[in-house]
């Protein structure tokens, strides 16, 4: 990596600053120095919004939209600036509804201003970019920070907005949301992958990612790496020869649970954002012309960065944010058994605040059979689902005792209803099928538990392993290799990477190909999902009793990592806006916004300054409004209420325009056409409310969160 200096200064060792000769030499205050956790050098690049950008990687509003990922010149080679491009571009696609009809071009994008209008062109932003690590200087952490500061940004009207990575992405992980807004407002974004981005270990080749995805062999990286795995050379000597063609992913084989820290590494990233501005925009008269005092931090993101976005508010002690805006967070509020949820007149749910791992390897287990029951025979992609696998998974589930049903319809009928009663709403029941098919919840289910219990790649968890596959085990191709940086989501299955199924009957395979040893059934591996399962419960899913031995301390790993992760709801009287889809299958609504809201009720009272807008036929995924079928006609774009959120709390902060109350936003799906959905219109999606009707306002009292239906 090449060193690039920031203004007069030159950066020398661990934290320190050597001044040039000649340079002014200005009084500092904690936001002017150099952040004690930034190591090693830090790159700064320029890009003029023609040739390269900020926010598009020069690709522009139109290439972002197309389906042809932008080139390498040598595709084994790709370059640092190569990658930083087509990481972008699948960044920005992954979390967006990317078509016209589906609002991009039209209601967000690129090209869409702060008003809402067609006015920025091609919507490429000129700016500065700073990239660094955040470490004690032993590269066992290399956090990723980046700070994007827009040629537009006043230092007279200094704005932060963080923009914390989506699920395990990397550092771009949220340029096309809080990323793409806290741009086109002028403010520099804070940027940061909290620990979990997107770093894969080739075990067998032992190369690794450098911070700017550029694949090096992990002896010459050493402390430079992104990511290798915690092996000495004897041990990944052994693990190689026994399993051979396996990867490692800094989210579930760090070792470090980075999910305690992603509101420090947030926080963090502020740091560095005040510090660059301040090294950029320093004059001798204003030798610290971004303050506190003038500046407007907001904390956002979508997902699990939303997540990371809450839990620096709750641990912010310096003041550093002044308000919160986030879409569908992934938060783990802590269970209080005197709080309660109520949606319109049903009885009381108190099955709410469970821990990620709980709802994960529920529906890690019963989805494919769930996916069966005739009520949900309309579910997008249900095509894709093997039904001879998912029929396999009903069998094997009523086998053990976890069923009833003497009929695959009636299993697959138990299956669903154990989701519903366990607080999956009914909205979204067309949607568990596509989210097993997409291996979005077997390869969140399995990294979280990796990363919660601190396993070693070396454990294989629960029999599972990553690696390339054809279907068995087999090296990658060199091309997806050179490009996983780019490409790569984090999360396996993944740049070519897949799930396997190291105890498959015949030999290590494809975790979805696989047949489970005691079943003798290719059943999606119910043993894997037991064994997952286990982790959470304690409990022996063969025999109904409490683990013994090695599984016993697993079990007990993984629950000391998922207490270290809850959330306690005080953000010490800060404003904060939560949106959030009612429908929502990944994260679902019972389990974090709805409950966070309440703790907040709870720990802050009359003092709490949260909002929460749950807005209705609205889910996970954007992305799949565009390229599911089905998603279409059903679901609006939560992204248009982040946007919303973010222009609320803006003016909230800025001129004191007071926030709208809690309320359900009740938009209106495409609906189709002689077949098709029609193209989204603001009808489909209207605003949050300022004096919404009282039937639709979102209330707490006696200890109850009350919701609309």
């Amino acid at each position: 990596m090449k060193l690039r200096s920031l203004s007069f200064l030159v950066l020398c060792g661990l934290g320190a600053i050597c001044i040039l000769p000649g340079a002014p030499a200005f009084a500092r205050d904690d936001l002017g120095r150099q952040p004690h956790f930034i190591v090693g050098e830090i790159i700064h690049n320029s890009y003029d919004g023609v040739n390269d950008d900020l926010l598009t990687g020069g690709v522009g509003k139109t290439d972002l939209q197309s389906p042809i990922a932008p080139a390498f010149a040598d595709a084994a080679h790709p370059t640092a600036a190569e990658l930083r491009r087509r990481a972008i571009y699948n960044n920005y696609r992954a979390l967006v509804d990317m078509t016209t009809k589906g609002g991009y071009g039209v209601l967000y994008g690129p090209n869409i201003d702060l008003n809402g209008n067609d006015t920025l062109g091609n919507g490429k932003i000129a700016g500065d970019e700073y990239l660094a690590y955040a470490d004690k200087g032993d590269g066992h952490k290399n956090v990723t920070m980046m700070v994007q500061i827009p040629a537009s940004f006043d230092p007279h009207n200094a704005c932060i907005v963080t923009a914390t990575s989506s699920g395990s992405r990397g550092v771009y992980g949220a340029i096309g949301t809080a990323g793409e807004w806290g741009l086109k407002r002028g403010c520099a974004v804070a940027y940061t992958d909290k620990g979990t981005g997107n770093g894969a270990h080739d075990l067998q080749a032992d190369t690794v990612n450098l911070i700017d995805g550029v694949r090096q062999d992990a002896v010459s990286a050493g402390t430079l790496s992104n990511f290798t795995a915690d092996l000495t050379p004897a041990g990944l000597a052994a693990f190689n020869a026994q399993t051979p063609n396996r990867f490692a992913f800094k989210h579930a084989h760090s070792r470090q649970n980075p999910e305690k820290d992603w509101g420090k590494d947030t926080l963090q990233a502020v740091k560095f954002a005040f510090f660059v501005l301040n090294e950029k925009f320093a004059t001798p008269a204003r030798p610290l012309p971004v303050r506190r005092s003038n500046t407007i931090v907001i904390a956002s993101s979508a997902s699990n960065g939303a997540g990371a976005a809450i839990a620096a508010a709750e641990l912010d002690e310096e003041g550093l944010i002044d308000g919160v805006a986030v879409s569908e967070p992934q938060i783990q509020p802590k269970f209080v058994k005197k709080l309660a949820i109520q949606r319109g007149s049903n009885p009381p749910f108190t099955g709410h605040s469970k821990p990620l791992l709980d709802f994960f390897t529920l529906a890690n287990l019963f989805q494919p059979c769930a996916s069966l029951s005739a009520g949900v025979s309309a579910s997008p992609w249900l095509f894709l689902l093997n039904a001879t696998r998912a029929v396999n998974r009903c069998t094997s589930l009523e086998f053990a005792g976890l069923l009833a049903g003497d009929t695959t319809a009636a299993q697959a009928d138990s299956a669903l209803a154990i989701l519903r009663e366990s607080g999956w709403e009914p909205e979204s029941d067309l949607l568990h099928a596509s989210h097993y098919v997409t291996s979005a919840t077997p390869g969140v289910t399995l990294t979280y538990a990796n990363a919660y219990g601190r396993f070693s790649v070396a454990e294989n968890l629960c029999g599972f392993s990553f690696g390339a596959t054809n279907p068995a085990p087999t090296a990658i191709l060199a091309s997806s290799l050179a490009r996983i940086f780019a490409d790569g989501n984090g999360v396996p299955p993944t740049g070519g990477v897949n799930i396997i199924n190291n105890n498959s009957i015949g030999g290590p395979l494809l975790d979805v190909l696989s047949v489970s040893p005691s079943t003798g059934q290719a059943d999606f591996n119910v043993d894997g999902a037991l064994c997952l399962r286990s982790l959470f419960t304690g409990i022996d899913p063969a025999t109904g009793m409490e683990l013994t031995g090695k599984a016993h301390k697993n079990a007990g790993k993984v629950q000391e990592g998922i207490e270290n992760v809850l959330r306690d709801g005080d953000l010490h009287g800060k404003p904060a806006i939560i949106v959030h889809g009612r429908s929502d299958a990944l994260i679902p609504v019972n389990f974090s916004s709805r409950p966070y809201f309440g703790l907040n009720q709870l720990a802050e009272g009359h003092r709490s300054r949260l909002r929460y807008y749950e807005v209705t036929n609205a889910q996970h995924f954007d992305t799949f409004i565009g390229i599911v079928a089905g998603y279409d006609k059903r679901f609006v774009p939560l992204h248009v209420y982040l946007i919303q959120g973010l222009n609320l709390m803006f003016d909230h902060l800025k001129n004191g325009r007071p926030l709208p109350p809690s309320q359900v936003v009740r938009t209106v799906p495409r609906g189709e056409i002689l077949g098709f959905a029609p193209p989204i219109t603001s009808a489909n999606v209207p605003s949050i409310q300022a004096n919404p009707p009282s039937g639709d306002l979102i209330t707490f009292r006696h200890f109850t969160v009350h919701v609309p239906d």
